[in-house]
This record gives C-alpha cells, structure tokens and sequence, in this order.
C-alpha cells in the first residue's frame, strides 16, 4: 500500500500548492486534501477505432474499380451515349456537364503540354454546370442564346458547349491513338490528338508551345499509374470511351448543325 500523505489547507493557502509527482489525483475533504497513489488511478483505455469504409455518391466503395478515373469518366458517360442514340429524348445539361468534369482529370495528368486545355475546358464545364441551374436540356440552352442573339459571342454557354465538345473529341482521339501504339511514349498519340482536334483552332502561337510540350509529356506508363491503371484495365476503359462518346460528340455537333451555327469558330 501506498503512503497517504495529508496536506493541510492552510499549507495550500500559503501558496505551497503543487502536487507531490508520485501523485495524479487529490480528493477534497472538509480539512484536507488526500492525493491518490498513481497505481489507484484508473486508466483510460482508449477506444478501438474501426476502419473506415468509404462509399461514393453511386453506393460503390471507393478505392475499388469503379472508383478509378478512366472508369469514372466512361460510366458517367453511358447514360449520355443512350440519350444520344435514343432518337428523341433531350440530353440534360446537368448530366452532361457533370460526366465531362470527370474528363478534366486526364488533362491534368499530361502535363505542362496541355495546361492551356485543362484550364480553358474546366472554367467551360463549370459555366456549363452552373447553367444547369436553371436550365434543362442543352437543347433550350442553345436556344436561349440563339434567342439573346450571342449564341456566338464569348462566354455564352453555346460557345463554351462547343469548347466543350472538342475536348471530350480530343480525349476520344488520344485514347484511340494510345490503343493503336505500342511503345511508351505519348508524344505520337497527343500529336495526332491536338493536330486533329485543336489545332485548327490555335493560332501559330500556341500550336508553337503546344508542340515545345509534347517533349514534357509523361510516359504512358507514368499516366497509367497517376491513373491508377494497369496496361489491360486502361486499354478496357479506353475502348470503352471511344465508343460511348462518339454519339455524345456527334449528337452535341448535330444540335449546332441543325441551326445552321456550325462548329468551326
């Protein structure tokens, strides 16, 4: 057993009033304060913590296959490619716009190349997302411009639609190249893909830095593993893409098309 040691009040009061260090606890009495031996003390057992099981917007864990970005961005874009080729149900503007937010992330993952296009396409797809507030279809939101007479004019949502449009084209066409090659590199694959797509539409200026940045690009092998791929899930994922985005991409043409606005400006 443990000594008790007695400590009076007034010794307190005199202002002695640390504890002695062999001690945790003192309990008040009417005229004095018995400090409890440390081996009384009850010790605090800390609470098991249970391993957190994440679970995206879609009831799926995270962290599994569905949770990966190459199939992030061709599973949001499945249910589009369904309205696209349905014959007559009204693509949203909420879904769409939300789908090509997932493909922001592949722009990031190439590097210094393609900074401009990552910027340029997000600030597109967040108008986009913010229209789909208070519009509903892509279908009235052209028409709304085309009502306001600046469907054409810089920072309508049918201007940044088709901005839109040509990067979803410019993904599509970089993984079909990425398919087709058998090396490592991707500065074939991204050349074929921004001459196809951008180009057109760049002055001499950047499709100068565009072409200085293909030299920084990442190895497919160093963009699979930023994507969290392997060389057969990716390919997968890709082919899967390609095909679903292309009544997507053709659908959003046709929309132009029918209203005589083109898609060349």
């Amino acid at each position: 057993m443990g000594k008790t040691l007695r400590v009076s009040n007034s010794h307190l009061e005199a202002g002695n009033s640390k504890k002695p260090a062999n001690f945790a606890k003192v309990k008040q009495t009417n005229n004095f304060l018995v400090p409890l031996p440390i081996e009384q003390r009850k010790r605090r057992k800390k609470p098991k913590t249970k391993k957190k099981i994440i679970i995206n917007s879609e009831g799926k864990m995270a962290g599994g296959r569905e949770d990966k970005a190459l199939r992030k961005i061709a599973a949001s874009f499945e249910p589009l490619a369904e309205v696209a080729t349905s014959g007559g149900v009204a693509m949203e503007v909420g879904p769409f716009s939300h789908a090509c937010a997932h493909v922001s992330v592949l722009f990031g993952c190439l590097g210094i190349a393609f900074k401009f296009a990552e910027k340029d396409y997000v600030s597109k797809v967040d108008d986009l997302i913010e229209a789909s507030k208070s519009i509903t279809t892509l279908n009235d939101m052209i028409e709304l411009d085309i009502q306001q007479d600046c469907a054409r004019q810089g920072g309508s949502h049918t201007r940044n639609l088709l901005r839109v449009k040509r990067g979803v084209d410019m993904v599509r066409v970089l993984f079909e190249e990425i398919i087709k090659s058998d090396g490592n590199s991707l500065k074939d694959a991204a050349s074929v893909a921004y001459e196809k797509v951008f180009a057109p539409h760049h002055g001499w200026a950047i499709r100068k830095a565009v072409a200085a940045g293909m030299y920084a690009l990442p190895s497919k092998s160093q963009l699979l593993k930023r994507l969290n791929e392997d060389e057969g899930s990716a390919k997968v994922e890709m082919q899967s893409f390609v095909r679903i985005s292309g009544p997507v991409i053709q659908y959003i043409e046709e929309l132009f098309n029918s209203r005589q606005l083109g898609i060349d400006w």
